[in-house]
């Protein structure tokens, strides 16, 4: 019964991770470029019990069965699919035609300079003319500079993410990259992501497509849905515990008591 009790204990541990990411997705359904998560679950091991001491068979230890100690949780995963397109009219704000990222120069506070990778391509000029995206970091090119544009000139952003001023002059490139394998991608922050050692960089096959901003890949109807479903698994397991915790008080307290 003891077992019970803690098998539906790891049981509400795992719809509240599992509720922590559902909340996650749906704050976030307005971050652009930001990309769903999902939980998965794993069992634990089973464990066999045996017992030790068997007195009709001193020396051989008789098995008794397989027990299992419930679930835990497993690992948190990316859904990299693509999310709707947006139209803003405004040259700066990017959109990738499928998978790829743009090459974010992220400082944080102690002044560390790294590169990050994002889909997020809402970007703007500095009064100086630097290209950088809403949080103020620097967008990368090709040769991975800061891309630098004349803030009193119009300009022009092809589909192979070429910048053009002045003459139809060309000024710059967007640096996209794209992954061989997004399981070397770890999350930084909402819609940033970082390489970890291993990550192979290949050429990207997306297109550039400016006037556009990519809208998150979430869902509201699924997530409300996955939500309800959980908090129905949750209450079933706290149930599950309070009518064992009934029937332990009765065994304990009642059973057995001398009249």
């Amino acid at each position: 019964m003891v077992k019970g009790l803690y098998t539906a204990h790891t049981a509400m541990i795992n719809e509240e991770h599992r509720m922590d990411t559902l909340t996650n997705n749906l704050a976030n359904f307005n971050t652009t470029g930001y990309k769903k998560e999902g939980a998965t679950q794993q069992s634990f091991h089973d464990a066999l019990a045996v017992k030790i001491k068997d007195h009709s068979d001193w020396y051989l230890s008789k098995r008794m069965g397989f027990m299992q100690p419930g679930v835990k949780i497993g690992e948190t995963y990316t859904d990299w699919s693509e999310g709707g397109m947006k139209q803003t009219d405004n040259t700066f704000d990017l959109a990738l035609s499928t998978y790829g990222f743009f090459e974010i120069e992220y400082t944080d506070k102690a002044g560390v300079t790294s590169t990050k990778y994002t889909r997020d391509g809402a970007c703007t000029l500095t009064s100086g003319g630097a290209l950088v995206t809403k949080d103020g970091d620097f967008v990368l090119d090709k040769n991975g500079n800061h891309i630098t544009l004349d803030p009193t000139q119009d300009a022009r952003i092809d589909r192979q993410g070429n910048i053009y001023q002045g003459n139809n002059q060309l000024v710059a490139s967007i640096a996209v990259t794209d992954f061989n394998d997004y399981n070397y991608l770890i999350k930084f922050g909402e819609n940033m992501y970082e390489a970890v050692e291993g990550a192979q960089e290949v050429p990207s096959q997306a297109q550039t497509i400016s006037g556009y901003l990519e809208q998150s890949n979430v869902d509201i109807v699924s997530e409300m849905v996955q939500m309800i479903s959980v908090q129905r698994h949750y209450e079933a397991n706290q149930k599950i515990i309070q009518t064992m915790d009934d029937s332990l008080d009765t065994a304990v307290n009642n059973l057995g008591r001398l009249q």
